[in-house]
């Protein structure tokens, strides 16, 4: 395909590939020989790659779609430059996920918008739809979707400070791991880092859940709440004064005094490859100090050099901390 400008029909064409390939690699009988016929497919031609990133984005939306027996679908999103591609891509999801009396916006089952956001140099400060302000932590991910019923962004990954614009009628549900922050109108920090999530609020009211099946608890300003995957409720705790969890926005890390355990998924956020911990007498070992966030990989070859560790590497490639047995006293 040359790189002129392409027609409808074959950025259409292009647009069905990129449907039907993202069907069949979610399908449990796909085979080798198919990934091995998408891989070729994805390769020739950036447009290709394009295509079914966007469609991997909608089937993240699909995932959170009620489930029910199969029935005839009307699609009714409101027009944007991109609607082939999200019309497209819900019949995909709706060959995949069985969905009853879909009936789109009006159902409150598909978004009338969808945005990705991404922070990967640094800091970023973004609008959504609604209005509502979010600031972007180094290496976050987020999506956000316009419900007729409310509003849902999904935090993928990193960490991301909200100051929400208030609609009563609209709540705003952040989605993190297993669990979410419902909310009308307010402002709170949300941190995920693999399994784990920690909400701290600053102002205003939200309710916490940490998976879809328990109730959901309160968290009023100056407290916090964190969970991992698996928790019935979340853990709930008041914000220390001299907490730092928002120190990002100033683009800093600090370390107040932690065990290496729970430092270490701080410092691992901002690391490609993250640092491991060789056993869980390591683990007890205390740091502290103020980093920037664009240079936490000149932290980890610096750590022997001010703790009693020392560096390794495991088989894939991960550094790992191992403590420096000590000696025992003469006599």
């Amino acid at each position: 395909m040359s790189e002129k400008s392409l027609s409808e029909a074959e950025y259409d064409a292009i647009t069905d590939a990129a449907a039907h390939w993202c069907m069949r690699l979610h399908a449990d009988d796909c085979t080798a020989g198919e990934r091995q016929a998408f891989a070729d497919w994805h390769d020739a031609h950036p447009l290709h790659a394009f295509e079914y990133a966007a469609m991997l984005e909608i089937w993240d939306v699909a995932d959170h779609l009620p489930r029910s027996e199969p029935a005839p679908a009307v699609l009714a999103f409101k027009p944007r430059r991109r609607l082939r591609a999200y019309a497209v891509a819900a019949a995909v999801c709706l060959a995949a996920l069985p969905l009853a009396a879909l009936t789109g916006w009006e159902a409150g089952w598909l978004p009338s918008s969808y945005e990705h956001f991404e922070a990967t140099q640094g800091l970023r400060k973004i609008t959504l739809g609604d209005g509502s302000q979010v600031e972007l932590n180094l290496g976050t991910e987020l999506v956000y979707s316009h419900y007729k019923d409310e509003r849902r962004a999904t935090l993928k990954k990193g960490e991301a400070f909200f100051k929400v614009a208030h609609d009563s009628h609209h709540p705003f549900i952040v989605r993190a791991g297993d669990g979410q922050v419902r909310v009308t109108g307010t402002q709170f920090n949300v941190w995920k880092y693999e399994d784990q999530v920690r909400v701290v609020l600053l102002e205003g009211s939200v309710q916490i859940s940490s998976d879809a099946v328990h109730g959901s608890v309160p968290l009023t300003p100056g407290m916090q709440a964190s969970y991992h995957t698996g928790d019935a409720t979340p853990q709930i705790a008041a914000i220390s004064p001299n907490d730092a969890a928002l120190a990002w926005r100033q683009g800093k890390l600090v370390l107040d005094n932690l065990a290496l355990a729970d430092a270490l998924p701080l410092i691992n956020r901002y690391l490609n490859k993250p640092v491991m911990l060789a056993d869980t007498t390591t683990g007890t070992i205390r740091i502290g100090g103020i980093y920037n966030i664009n240079e936490v990989n000149n932290l980890v070859p610096s750590l022997p050099k001010v703790l009693p560790v020392y560096l390794t590497q495991n088989q894939d490639g991960n550094p790992v901390l191992n403590s420096i047995p000590r000696k025992a006293p003469k006599g």
